[in-house]
């Protein structure tokens, strides 16, 4: 019997469940056969969604759960009343081994309230950020926090920067990752009480390759691979992303469409666009994974549609392959060993 890679899937997460979670979770096991995937939810619904579909019943079953954790409901009080719930039901089959990942596209809070709660840090980690993938015209860069820490301290930046290190590394292929800081400007005496902080602390960790501030005009342009940010920055950073590259996408069609000449040069130039667009969709990069926990957690969008959610349940795999948990401990208890020296 094939070892598998095992992933938990809430199929009752997000606006587009449970039919998007379904088709991306078959689409999944259809790519990769390394890959078992564990549907999360009510079973009736699941079950039904699935006759649509052909796949290798090895590689996919169905696990019911009664209860949904609704977007709007308190996170806290979510998790510790609806123990039968999908995203509660599937963060305990992490904690106790029984899968190595787990994918959400439902309530950001109950997501990340489920994985320290439930599936727990690693010893020595302060806080997990949410870490997403975001294109940059060099590629890919990892953005750490999105969403989790709003008021951080300078240690926890500090373990944001390696535990980024280590993914971009290993996940990513780039070696000797760059890491910049979210700042106003580039000179080290500016920005806020926090940053100044973290700054000098970024500067002499010898695990890391820190090439100082970051203003947020250059991340597009590729200018660290790991930003570092507290999460009320990064979400930011984040939407406005999101929404100026959907606005700009909007005017190019629009701009397109708008006469005959312009309707001729668009058949002439679709393929080459299309493959520049491409590039800059994140729903490639799949989900946003929360470092530092026993367990991978990975958070996608509430819109999620089937591609983004069979791309978050494949990345699984090269973080667990790369034993990515396991390096993280190990850059956790440098730490520690460095403290008590000191």
């Amino acid at each position: 019997m094939a070892e598998y890679v095992n992933v938990a899937v809430d199929a009752m997460g997000g606006d587009n469940a449970p039919a998007e979670i379904v088709k991306g979770a078959v689409e999944a096991v259809n790519a990769d056969k390394r890959v078992k995937v564990f549907l999360v939810g009510k079973e009736p619904v699941i079950r039904e969604e699935l006759k649509a579909y052909s796949y290798d019943a090895e590689q996919l079953e169905v696990v019911h759960a009664e209860e949904v954790i609704e977007t709007a409901e308190p996170p806290v009080m979510a998790i510790r009343r609806k123990k039968d719930s999908s995203i509660v039901k599937a963060m305990y089959m992490v904690k106790n081994g029984e899968c190595d990942a787990f994918v959400s596209a439902g309530s950001t809070g109950a997501v990340l309230v489920g994985g320290q709660v439930i599936v727990g840090r690693i010893r020595g980690v302060e806080r997990p950020p949410l870490a997403p993938l975001i294109p940059t015209e060099k590629g890919v860069s990892l953005l750490l926090d999105c969403g989790a820490n709003v008021d951080a301290r300078p240690s926890m930046l500090v373990q944001f920067a390696k535990m980024g290190s280590v993914y971009m590394e290993s996940v990513m292929g780039v070696k000797n990752p760059r890491v910049g800081i979210v700042n106003i400007g580039a000179e080290e005496e500016k920005g806020n009480a926090l940053v100044k902080e973290t700054f000098p602390l970024l500067k002499n960790c010898p695990e890391i390759n820190f090439i100082g501030s970051v203003e947020a005009r250059d991340i597009p342009a590729g200018a660290a691979d790991v930003i570092v940010c507290e999460a009320f920055v990064g979400n930011v950073i984040l939407k406005m992303y999101e929404g100026v590259s959907s606005a700009l996408l909007h005017q190019v069609k629009q701009g397109m469409m708008s006469t005959l000449r312009s309707k001729m040069g668009a058949l002439l130039v679709k393929p080459a666009l299309k493959t520049t667009l491409k590039s800059f969709d994140t729903s490639q990069y799949g989900g946003a994974p929360l470092l530092g926990l026993n367990g991978l957690v990975v958070k996608t969008h509430g819109s999620s549609k089937a591609v983004e959610v069979k791309n978050s349940i494949l990345q699984c795999i090269a973080f667990k392959e790369e034993k990515i948990n396991e390096k993280i401990k190990e850059q956790i208890s440098l730490e520690d060993k460095a403290a008590e020296n000191n």
